[in-house]
């Protein structure tokens, strides 16, 4: 006789992919899954390495097969025929665009019989690394006999490229920024930013909001920043609470070229506004992953030497707009024998803001050589290391809106604004 109990129980011959109805034999039935997994992957992984270590070619083959697809990999760029004078919010490489235009005046001017040997000619690493063209697209098909670079000279400009290209390219992710690169619409909109004269020396002064508990950070900030002071921002009841613009012609009239306001919320750092004197522009940044100097591991004292800056992979119109801002934050003759130096290194829109104090020494046997972007040994720097010593702070910046004037308020007209674009491949630095 058939009972509901014998009923509820699966026959020996079911699938073991078969959801028990009970919850303790589900988790069992999970954690059995995940051991065979586990176990398994561990065995195709030994099994790699043994035959890895009898032919050392498998090893060096498997490494160009399996390089990571990651988000800077997939970076989006838009066209590179876009008027990159028309707004700030384009994405577009300032460098290569500049160089582009470069090779087609030079093209224009040259004789037909020599075109053909300037673009055989040209630098195929920077090809590849633009991601607006593909290695295949240059290739012949010998199979239908085609020329495959006239028959996708168009498609190359409006399809991105594949994963495959994408992963296969080299990232810039530490290229140094050149801000003579700017174009002249930017220039000619922010002139105090891209004067043409000698930089004035900075002074900068550095505050905080309206009942603020930030005055360690704040005062941290002056040893980041070079000829700064701090001046706490009064929350008495019966004092009078200075806003922005009054603040910024108070500063003007002093000398000052910048200030600094330190947002707080909860008690921790929350965002970093900018003011560049006399009359803006205005940036403001969120800030994230604040670590005062006291707490990272093996810290050191700083100096009052003037440091050296720093600034990586500003490439777009406003990167460059960013990096010119920082850029008159800080001397333009540092102090070498003091051996500082400010990293601001953009990735993904992040600039991760470090100070560190370096020191030239020996190489030592057991360290690995100084290798490049496709991994060849470095010339010149073969018997050569850096040590660094961290300094601090250190902080994350993100660019939030870049206004035009000062202080923002009801109807102010803004440069740009950060959220317009909702693609995760495209990046506004």
């Amino acid at each position: 006789m058939v009972t509901k109990k014998s009923l509820a129980k699966p026959p020996p011959s079911a699938s073991s992919d078969l959801k028990p109805a009970n919850k303790i034999r589900r988790q069992l039935l999970h954690i059995k899954r995940k051991r065979l997994k586990d176990s398994t992957r561990r065995a195709e992984r030994y099994r790699i390495k043994k035959e890895e270590s009898k032919n050392p070619n498998l090893k060096e083959d498997r490494l160009k097969r399996n390089i990571p697809l990651t988000i800077d990999r997939k970076r989006v760029w838009d066209d590179a025929d876009s008027d990159v004078e028309a707004g700030l919010g384009l994405s577009v490489d300032i460098e290569r665009i500049k160089k582009q235009k470069h090779e087609e005046k030079g093209d224009a001017d040259a004789p037909l019989d020599s075109m053909e040997d300037s673009m055989n000619s040209s630098d195929d690493q920077d090809e590849v690394d633009s991601m607006l063209a593909s290695s295949d697209e240059e290739e012949y098909d010998e199979d239908h006999g085609v020329d495959k670079d006239n028959d996708n000279l168009q498609r190359s400009k409006s399809l991105p490229p594949s994963a495959t290209e994408r992963a296969t390219s080299p990232t810039q992710s530490t290229k140094s920024t050149n801000l003579n690169l700017a174009p002249e619409a930017l220039a000619a909109r922010f002139p105090s930013l891209f004067s043409t004269e000698a930089p004035p020396t900075p002074k900068i002064l550095i505050t905080t909001s309206l009942n603020s508990t930030l005055h360690n950070e704040g005062k941290s900030l002056t040893e980041l920043f070079p000829n700064s002071q701090y001046i706490r921002r009064t929350a008495h009841r019966y004092s009078h609470k200075f806003s922005l613009k009054e603040i910024a012609k108070f500063a003007s009239n002093r000398n000052y070229t910048a200030i600094l306001v330190l947002q707080e919320d909860s008690k921790r750092p929350s965002g970093l506004d900018v003011i560049h004197l006399p009359k803006g522009p205005m940036f403001h940044f969120t800030i994230s992953n604040w670590v005062d100097g006291k707490r990272i591991p093996g810290h050191g004292v700083g100096t009052e030497h003037w440091p050296e800056l720093i600034l990586n992979n500003f490439r777009t119109p406003l990167g460059v707009l960013t990096g010119a801002l920082f850029r008159s934050l800080f001397p333009p003759q540092p102090d070498i024998e003091g051996r500082q130096v400010v990293t601001l290194h953009n990735q993904r829109d992040y600039i991760f803001v470090r100070r560190h104090r370096y020191i030239f020494r020996e190489k030592r046997e057991t360290e690995k050589s100084v290798v490049d972007g496709e991994g060849k040994e470095m010339k010149g720097a073969e018997g050569i290391r850096t040590g660094l010593q961290e300094l601090g702070p250190r902080f994350t910046l993100k660019l939030r809106r870049v206004d035009k004037g000062i202080q923002r308020a009801s109807g102010q007209e803004w440069q740009w604004k950060a959220g317009m674009e909702k693609q995760r491949t495209k990046f506004q630095l």
